[in-house]
């Protein structure tokens, strides 16, 4: 089967609804309700719409499509500009040390602080993989394809990217994190709260969340043992980010606790090493494995493809990534190793 990577469009509604009713919670970015997604993908579609460089608060949306069944089994997400229309809270981890001369004792504890220091990032989430779908590196492909987007679009983000991944949820769909932390101030639970910010924000956190800072000692035994802890469905994403050149930085989502990761966008590996190539010739049967991207904005595609560098700076490529492309020779795309 061939797969590709493409801009969103609005008839893709309904197989981005079903996605996301398989997500089972946690998932801010792609929640179950019909009309907040429409929202996103008009917000996508104006992103893509808009031909400038200029920085400001936009989304794109791209999808994995099977182009033998023209089914959508796959999305994911970037946003250029967090934090503009409503806040972004994070919690961050950190150490204060307290020393008694009389005791000769030193007492280090850890806190939590809700800040806002990550606005004006640039983030890449919403990632979701239909579960039928979830062999043959489709999930990489997802991930990276980003990154390249990123890479031919760089004026439009900012120099540091964030990822948020969902933190633990219990088999009932609660949090624990979110049930010792927050949910004692909200009398919500964790389900409640993730859709409401999914659909409204998270001005509400601004309005009833005490501001003092958080011992974590104080917490009850399941909510300290779950904090920057990922899901185990997104520990196979922590290493994808770790191998990018993410790190965790000590801040953690406010609602289940999970991790954020943290690079600066230009030391992203696939950001890094991607390259402009102008393609050479088409008929290649055998090659080093790639990522390969043309078009710009509503005309992006990626997909996995052989390539052969020449060294007059060409690419020659597969005949099936340039028909999955739409590339000629003389056409332009972008390269990062597989």
């Amino acid at each position: 089967m061939s797969f590709r990577i493409r801009a969103a469009r609005a008839d893709d509604l309904e197989p981005i609804y079903q996605m996301a009713k398989l997500t089972g919670g946690g998932f801010t970015n792609l929640p179950p309700d019909r009309d907040a997604l429409t929202e996103k993908l008009d917000r996508s579609l104006h992103a893509f719409a808009n031909d400038g460089n200029e920085l400001v608060d936009e989304t794109f949306v791209l999808v994995l499509e099977n182009t033998e069944t023209r089914e959508v089994r796959g999305t994911c997400q970037l946003f250029t500009k967090v934090g503009q229309r409503w806040p972004f809270y994070s919690y961050r981890i950190n150490t204060i040390s307290q020393h008694s001369r009389e005791l000769g004792r030193t007492v280090r504890a850890e806190l939590l602080f809700l800040v806002t220091d990550l606005e004006g990032c640039s983030e890449v989430g919403g990632l979701f993989l239909h579960p039928n779908e979830r062999a043959g590196g489709l999930g990489l492909l997802l991930a990276r394809s980003r990154y390249l987007f990123i890479a031919m679009h760089r004026q439009r983000f900012a120099d540091r990217v964030l990822a948020e991944l969902r933190g633990i949820i219990d088999e009932r769909g609660g949090s624990p994190f979110w049930d010792g932390v927050a949910g004692r101030f909200f009398g919500m639970t964790f389900q409640e709260a993730d859709y409401f910010n999914a659909l409204h924000g998270n001005q509400f956190i601004a309005d009833l969340m005490p501001k003092h800072p958080v011992y974590m000692a104080m917490l009850a035994e399941e909510a300290r043992e779950v904090i920057g802890l990922p899901h185990p469905t997104g520990r196979a994403a922590m290493r994808m980010l770790e191998q990018e050149g993410f790190s965790f930085e000590g801040y953690v989502d406010i609602f289940d606790g999970g991790p954020t990761m943290l690079a600066r966008t230009d030391q992203v590996r696939s950001v890094a090493d991607a390259r402009k190539l102008k393609v050479a010739a088409r008929d290649l049967s055998t090659g080093t494995h790639a990522l390969l991207a043309s078009g710009r904005l509503a005309d992006f595609q990626a997909c996995y493809a052989r390539q052969q560098l020449r060294d007059d700076g060409t690419v020659a490529i597969d005949a099936k990534a340039a028909d999955l492309l739409d590339v000629r020779p003389g056409d332009t795309v972008w390269s990062v190793p597989r």
